[in-house]
């Protein structure tokens, strides 16, 4: 992936604004407490508005310090920050990575809002492991059997293609499903992917299967 901190722009020290429950699925915030270089600690936290922004529809990631945005980029980017970097990325879905990165040493998830959909998956994942596995696992069934379903039906659709189709032929896809079971297969492996991307488990194999 194609880090870049170059894009990054200067904040205008304005305040984050206080998770509600009606972002869950349209607002990530999470947080990391870092140590600055005169031995004190502040709390680097990343925001990113999956809907875009009111302005102009961008999806950007925001970094505050202490509760105050100190700068913000479009994505996939990185941020500096005491000891390393934050790298910030998303898919579809939702968030893919969104590490602090040391200098040396191991890398590390900053912690999701409590209130947020991860932040609730995450309690889930640690207060009902065997809960948990077992929906990780249904996830990615979903977004497999969503990938088996989708890649014969593009396949041939390309193959439809005429200047495709003199060069290699077409292609028949040998699944023929009624149009409502195709919709909940596609449903499925939205929701699948969905729940991966609250883990930051999601990757282009999501975005093909849905």
């Amino acid at each position: 992936m194609n880090w870049r901190n170059r894009r990054v722009r200067a904040g205008s020290g304005e305040p984050l604004r206080r998770y509600r429950w009606w972002q869950m699925f349209s607002r990530s915030v999470r947080s990391i407490t870092l140590t600055e270089e005169d031995g004190g600690t502040s709390i680097y936290t990343v925001e990113v508005r999956h809907a875009g922004d009111m302005t102009d529809g961008e999806v950007r990631a925001r970094l505050y310090v202490d509760g105050s945005l100190q700068s913000y980029a479009k994505m996939p980017t990185r941020f500096s920050v005491p000891g390393g970097h934050i790298e910030v990325a998303i898919t579809g879905f939702g968030l893919k990575r969104c590490h602090f990165v040391p200098r040396d040493g191991v890398e590390q998830q900053l912690a999701p809002d409590p209130r947020s959909a991860e932040g609730r998956r995450a309690r889930l994942h640690r207060r009902h492991p065997g809960a948990s596995r077992l929906i990780s696992l249904l996830s990615i069934a979903f977004v497999i059997i969503g990938l088996c379903v989708e890649v014969p039906q593009i396949i041939e659709a390309l193959s439809q293609i005429p200047p495709v189709a003199e060069s290699i032929g077409t292609f028949i896809s040998p699944i023929r499903l009624p149009l409502h079971i195709n919709l909940m297969i596609g449903l499925a492996a939205v929701v699948g992917s969905t729940e991966r991307a609250l883990r930051m488990r999601s990757s282009w194999i999501d975005e093909l299967a849905s």
